[in-house]
């Protein structure tokens, strides 16, 4: 195996290993004080991660899609092979990105969690991203993944407040 793909395999462990120990958190406390509660906890703890990397993106706020967008996909995780993200919508007014993989999703369900824990789970882990682009200062939202549905989260940016 050569140095690339032994790296590659060591990342790939280290997304299933961050996925299992959300699911092993969000499992313990949802055991503790109920899914609702345990989702909105985590939620919270993973968006405020994503204020800390605000900083990235906030010298494009509020209204440069384009610089954000060369910032976020040159930043994915092996060149993007992680992700396969597709380009829905680039251009000043709005910026659509289409995650066709996500390897904490792959993880999930490689490991057999049933579909709804898996769409609380994408649900909780793309708060990350509301954190970082919110915090930024753009519009934000993401449709995460559900039962059934085709690859994985869609990322929906627009220009921020004072555009």
């Amino acid at each position: 195996m050569s140095q690339e793909e032994e790296l590659r395999q060591q990342l790939y462990e280290q997304f299933k290993n961050r996925a299992m120990i959300y699911y092993l958190i969000f499992d313990e406390l949802r055991n503790e004080l109920g899914a609702e509660k345990a989702e909105e906890l985590m939620s919270r703890a993973i968006y405020r991660r994503g204020r800390q990397k605000a900083p990235k993106y906030a010298v494009f706020a509020p209204a440069d899609l384009e610089g954000v967008q060369r910032a976020f996909l040159g930043g994915l995780a092996d060149g993007g092979r992680a992700f396969e993200p597709e380009l829905l919508q680039s251009g000043p007014d709005a910026l659509d990105i289409k995650f066709h993989r996500c390897p904490l999703k792959e993880a999930w369900l490689e490991a057999g969690l049933d579909g709804d824990d898996v769409a609380t789970l994408c649900r909780i882990a793309a708060r990350i991203d509301n954190g970082q682009f919110e915090s930024a200062g753009f519009t934000f939202w993401a449709d995460t993944w559900q039962p059934g549905g085709d690859g994985c989260c869609c990322l929906h940016l627009r220009p921020g407040p004072g555009a």
